[in-house]
């Protein structure tokens, strides 16, 4: 059993040694890569050892118990913990998104509902920074386009995580937030109390690592620079800071006007840009090579309705996993890791079937 764990042993050893190996540090990039692959790789070792440590103890056991009939009693409960062991590996040799362990780049946009769209988008991001802040992550607002109730009509949220683990990884956990959000409550706009359904876009990109990651000519870009028309200090509307980046290949538009130099907005953009680039380039990789993708929970899709925000009755709903709960005061403030593990665990079952299927 576990047959392809073997060479997972043997790669674990191999990157051991990478890692001892002053050379490695002095190329940030493999560096960062070989720890990844270390830290995957270290889960999956440390639970094909609890396996054989468990399963020793099991053969023992019995052949003890056949002298000393008291010993028959811990049979049961090593059976349980051997069972219990042999799924948490079969659940990591699951293969894993080459993304998780990545940062994001998120964008949330206001959609149908006018003004009470733009506060819920508002909500949202709230929601993802107290998230992001209980999971101990730094967060970056990168642009934003308030509306005129101090909702937000476009935001885009840079989210960088700390842990070298890809279970732990930002885009692990966020990958799931693509879609659309719809909330139904009394806005803050209705005089007479009536209950609106309005909803919020959100788009999440794994962030490039290394700007040579994404390969982009100087040729491909239509580059517009124009005077900023929001909140940015003395040079609003008096200096052409603000830059418009067009991507003629793919005709992704990135446009950023937040920082006062047009230095600082190009850069920025051009850091979005590489984000979505790499995000198509991986989808169009995606739908080549496997039909598979089809079945998995992961979507960046605004068009597909996720989830379910219930004002009235405390309610979150989503729609993917048929994860419901009352408490939706909570997951506004950053609660969202039960919604989160609904999706993760389902993306599970759907990889654990299509293995099932290969094999």
């Amino acid at each position: 059993m576990f047959e392809s764990v073997k060479p997972l042993l043997a790669e674990h050893e191999d990157l051991q040694e990478q890692l001892g190996d002053p050379e490695l540090h002095s190329d940030p990039a493999r560096a960062r890569k070989v720890n990844r692959r270390y830290a995957e790789l270290s889960r999956i070792v440390e639970a094909y050892r609890r396996v054989e440590e468990l399963t020793g103890d099991l053969e023992a056991t019995r052949e003890l118990a056949s002298e000393d009939a008291s010993l028959a009693e811990e049979i049961p409960g090593l059976e349980t913990e051997l069972a219990d062991a042999n799924e948490k590996l079969r659940r990591l040799l699951i293969p894993r998104d080459p993304n998780d362990s990545r940062d994001v780049i998120m964008e949330i946009k206001m959609g149908e509902g006018g003004e009470e769209s733009a506060l819920f988008a508002g909500d949202l991001l709230r929601m993802y920074l107290h998230y992001a802040e209980s999971k101990r992550w730094k967060t970056e607002i990168i642009e934003q386009t308030s509306s005129d109730l101090g909702g937000v009509k476009d935001v885009q949220l840079a989210v960088k995580g700390s842990s070298t683990d890809p279970a732990e990884g930002v885009w692990a956990h966020l990958k799931y937030e693509g879609g659309v959000h719809r909330v139904q409550r009394v806005p803050a706009t209705e005089s007479q109390g009536r209950i609106h359904t309005s909803a919020a876009g959100v788009l999440v990109f794994p962030e490039v690592d290394e700007p040579e990651e994404v390969e982009i000519s100087q040729n491909d870009l239509k580059i517009d620079v124009y005077r900023s028309s929001g909140p940015g200090g003395q040079s609003v509307n008096t200096t052409d800071s603000a830059v418009r980046i067009t991507h003629l290949p793919t005709g992704i538009v990135v446009a950023m006007q937040n920082e006062k130099s047009q230095l600082q907005n190009r850069e920025a953009a051009m850091r979005v840009l590489r984000a979505r680039i790499l995000a198509k380039q991986q989808e169009e990789q995606m739908a080549e090579a496997s039909a598979a993708r089809k079945t998995q929970i992961r979507t960046v899709d605004r068009s597909e309705r996720i989830r379910t925000y219930n004002f009235p009755e405390n309610r979150i709903a989503d729609h993917r996993t048929g994860y419901k709960a009352y408490n939706l005061d909570q997951v506004l403030n950053g609660a969202l890791e039960p919604v989160i593990q609904s999706c993760i665990q389902a993306d599970e079952e759907s990889r654990l079937a299509d293995l099932g299927e290969s094999s």
